[in-house]
């Protein structure tokens, strides 16, 4: 570089080329071919080991966070006079200092406009740690809304609960607000107000529906129950912020999981106490004379009961002291459904079942249930792709840190393959719906997608084993369930397997600052894995660890799509020989689970750049469940052939 040049790295407003021309007379271009006298190339970097905070919501500043990344620009070859005109703009507040950005060329020095956690602290207090600052300024302006439009200036015990179940109901409302504008300019009051000021939503149109009524109280138990539920989790997410930030290790992870997991727990432990709040809600509030923000209210004064401030830390202490953290983000879907496989078509028509608790979810949006299990990712999900919010029948669809349905927007629950556990189990136990299926979502990193391979058939059969179902026929004799019922078959575009797929998700609904669109690094792969049996008894934390290292070493692609069917009859031979196998069962061969489990412990000791991020005593205790579990089913094989 030439004497008095230096490479600068921007993260805030001088991303902007309109505002560095402004600041120093010089602007930058992305493009070789635009570079000139006044334009200087600039191109993506990271910062490693620094976090971007906003305390002010004005200007933002850059601190040390070692398990954190700024995402923004070098640029090259800023002259000294230009440095001195930059120096003078940030101001006294920043500390310009000498860094190693990473970029695609490599790494580069350049300087950086930073802060240090003293000065932040003597600025803006404690408020700077918060990393959502943003967020929480926003929901006081939502809170101030609600005030001013429900029962304004009054302050009775009454308006307060009526202004809480209103924002319930405004549920989704708020987080689209929340996740549109994160990391991005403030929200206008005009704009603000035009997206909240929307008409309550009612039931009475229902009260005279003779096919409805049957299901009403039903329908009202739920939202009963998921409204305590919410409110668990506020008065944690408000009152344990700082214990909950704490768990995550990332700002890419859904931020309720674990209060989340809190929350259900508390339910799932007290059922004689939230029994006797529904029973007594429904006993008193007859649902002709009363609307669905009744039914609300009455929850939200329940839930403040209920709330205990030392179980809430009991649980979190309990979370800390558990925690299996891997590099690995992981994501779940759980359907659920009082009639199985026949909760959508074809198997609906066929088996001519009806659903007497809730007559499949029929009547799930009426009751704005979609609103109100947002926390959970709940919608209702009939197997043909459509997310509007009209009546259907399927399956009730689960999945914590699914934000958005129909912009398909979601962040991955956790990187802990033991809290994932713990909240399938917790949100099996809360809903009073048979459980049935589970998808496991593991990310991909960007230099597996184009290295994917279709998996031996020694290996699927080994995971068939693992999380398929495996069950008694009446016979006695064993099986494959999900495939014996023909729960994992499909037959749109031909007959595939829906095993395993590839699909793409994105954690991030606003534009960067810049251009009008979601940043790259804001859409991600996930290899989503959808064989897997949903039961109340499974301990999920081995096979979530088996995907994960097999993810990991071996690198499965979609496994079997009917285009892969078509175009290679080795496969076809091999999914008819799958298909009589998990018909009739016989024994995986020694040699078929030893190469298994040790494909799996190569995975999981290398999860880390060539080293274990778990302890090895964990991986241990993982790889000795899957190879148990593997010989305990050749085991019941040989039983069935001796009796």
């Amino acid at each position: 570089m030439s004497e008095g040049k230096a490479n600068l790295f921007v993260y805030g407003s001088l991303r902007d080329s309109s505002i560095l021309q402004s600041v120093c007379g010089l602007s930058f271009s992305r493009r070789a071919s635009k570079i000139d006298s006044e334009t200087l190339f600039a191109e993506s970097a990271l910062l490693p080991h620094h976090r971007r905070v906003s305390p002010d919501d004005v200007y933002h500043y850059a601190i040390e966070a070692p398990s954190s990344r700024i995402d923004g620009l070098v640029i090259y070859a800023v002259p000294a006079r230009a440095m001195a005109e930059i120096d003078r703009y940030e101001g006294k507040r920043y500390e310009r200092e000498t860094v190693r950005v990473n970029t695609a060329r490599g790494t580069v020095e350049a300087q950086a406009y930073l802060v240090s956690h003293d000065s932040m602290k003597q600025h803006f207090g404690d408020r700077f740690h918060v990393n959502l600052i943003h967020e929480l300024w926003l929901r006081k302006r939502i809170e101030k809304f609600i005030k001013r439009h429900i029962r304004p200036g009054e302050r009775t015990v009454d308006a307060e609960s009526e202004r809480r179940a209103d924002r319930e109901l405004l549920a989704t409302t708020e987080r689209d607000l929340v996740m549109s504008h994160y990391r991005t300019d403030a929200v206008s009051d005009y704009y603000l107000e035009h997206e909240l000021d929307r008409p309550r939503p009612s039931i009475k149109h229902l009260y005279d529906d003779h096919e409805a009524e049957p299901f009403i109280r039903n329908y009202l138990t739920m939202v009963v129950r998921q409204v305590l539920f919410n409110q668990l989790d506020e008065h944690i997410q408000s009152q344990h912020r700082f214990e909950i930030e704490r768990l995550r290790t990332s700002e890419r992870y859904f931020n309720r999981s674990a209060s989340v997991l809190v929350a259900l727990r508390m339910i799932n432990r007290n059922p004689e106490t939230v029994d006797l709040i529904v029973s007594k809600c429904l006993q008193t509030m007859p649902h002709r004379k009363n609307d669905l923000i009744d039914y609300v209210k009455y929850a939200v004064r329940a839930a403040k009961s209920m709330f205990d401030a030392r179980v809430v830390e009991s649980n979190l202490a309990h979370i800390r002291s558990n925690l299996q953290a891997g590099l690995v983000p992981l994501g779940i879907e759980m359907e659920l459904s009082n009639l199985g496989a026949a909760a959508v078509e074809p198997q609906r028509s066929l088996q001519k079942t009806t659903d007497p608790v809730y007559d499949g979810f029929k009547y799930f949006y009426d009751f704005h249930l979609d609103i109100l299990s947002w926390k959970l990712g709940g919608y209702v999900d009939d197997h043909t792709g459509a997310t509007d919010q009209g009546r259907r029948s399927g399956f009730l669809e689960l999945a914590p840190g699914r934000l958005n349905i129909a912009g398909e927007l979601s962040r991955p629950a956790t990187a802990d393959p033991w809290l994932l556990n713990q909240l399938i189990h917790e949100i099996v136990n809360f809903y009073d719906v048979r459980p049935h299926s589970l998808h496991l979502s593991l990310q991909l990193r960007r230099r597996q997608l184009d290295s994917q391979k279709l998996l031996p058939l020694g290996f699927v059969k080994c995971l068939l084993v693992l999380g398929g179902g495996p069950e008694r026929k009446k016979t006695g004799r064993l099986w494959v369930s999900r495939m014996g019922y023909d729960e994992i078959k499909q037959y749109q575009l031909g007959e595939e397997l829906v095993f395993a797929r590839t699909s793409k998700r994105r954690w991030y609904l606003g534009g960067d600052e810049i251009a009008n669109k979601p940043p790259a690094q804001a859409t991600t792969y996930v290899q989503q894995y959808k064989f897997i049996r949903l039961d109340k008894r499974t301990n999920y934390e081995p096979l979530i660890m088996c995907l994960k290292g097999l993810q990991l070493a071996y690198n499965p692609s979609d496994y079997l799509t009917a285009e892969q069917l078509r175009q290679n009859p080795m496969l076809r031979e091999q999914y008819e020989d799958l298909k009589k196998w998990a018909a009739e069962p016989t024994e995986i061969s020694r040699q078929t689970i030893d190469r298994f489990v040790a494909m799996v412990q190569t995975g999981l000791m290398n999860e880390g750049h060539r080293q274990p991020v778990h302890k090895l005593h964990y991986i241990d205790y993982v790889l000795s469940a899957i190879d148990g579990q593997l010989r305990t089913f050749n085991k019941q094989l040989r039983q069935n052939a001796s009796s």
